[in-house]
């Protein structure tokens, strides 16, 4: 097994290609063009074995507001085992490699979790966000997403606790927008 960090601009095609087709088997086939674009720009955890890419995931910026702050926020992304590959402890690597990341250079971690990835991200030490969540929209100002709320999970890193009596107010992207 061989664990490599990697900004996306030093991915060549056929890693980046790697990595898309195996979240897009981890998922089931549910992991859409959005999800796959949300995962780029940021740095790569990949964890190879001896049939070729075995684990993916990705830390990407974003900001969100806390209170009357903005702060910076390492999202992860992109998550997922190899089928055959599950159960060996690899996602367990990747998300040390990443929240190594966070821990250095962020604010905070947050993240969007499937009830599958929960159990592995509460394993590690990430809660659950009790309160709102929200998104600056770039033609509705402030809009709450009670859709996300109970599933977006974070990491306080160098912010430290936040106040879930405060809403969490992220920065709007295309597609889902956690």
């Amino acid at each position: 097994m061989s664990l490599r960090i990697a900004h996306t601009a030093d991915l060549d095609t056929a890693e980046l290609r790697a990595a898309r087709d195996l979240l897009h088997g981890a998922f089931g086939g549910d992991f859409e063009d959005s999800d796959w674009d949300h995962g780029l720009g940021g740095l790569h955890a990949l964890v190879h074995d001896e049939d070729g890419l075995a684990a993916h995931g990705s830390v990407v910026q974003r900001r969100a507001r806390h209170r009357d702050r903005w702060l910076r926020v390492g999202y992860v992304e992109a998550v997922g085992v190899r089928a055959d590959a599950r159960r060996r402890g690899l996602g367990g690597q990747v998300m040390a490699a990443l929240e190594g990341i966070v821990d250095r250079a962020y604010d905070l971690g947050a993240l969007g979790a499937s009830d599958d990835g929960a159990r592995l991200y509460t394993a590690r030490g990430w809660q659950l966000w009790p309160g709102r969540i929200c998104a600056l929209s770039p033609d509705r100002g402030i809009v709450r997403l009670p859709e996300e709320e109970g599933c977006v999970f974070v990491r306080p890193a160098r912010a430290g606790a936040l106040d879930p009596a405060h809403e969490l107010v992220f920065d709007w992207r295309d597609g889902d927008v956690m």
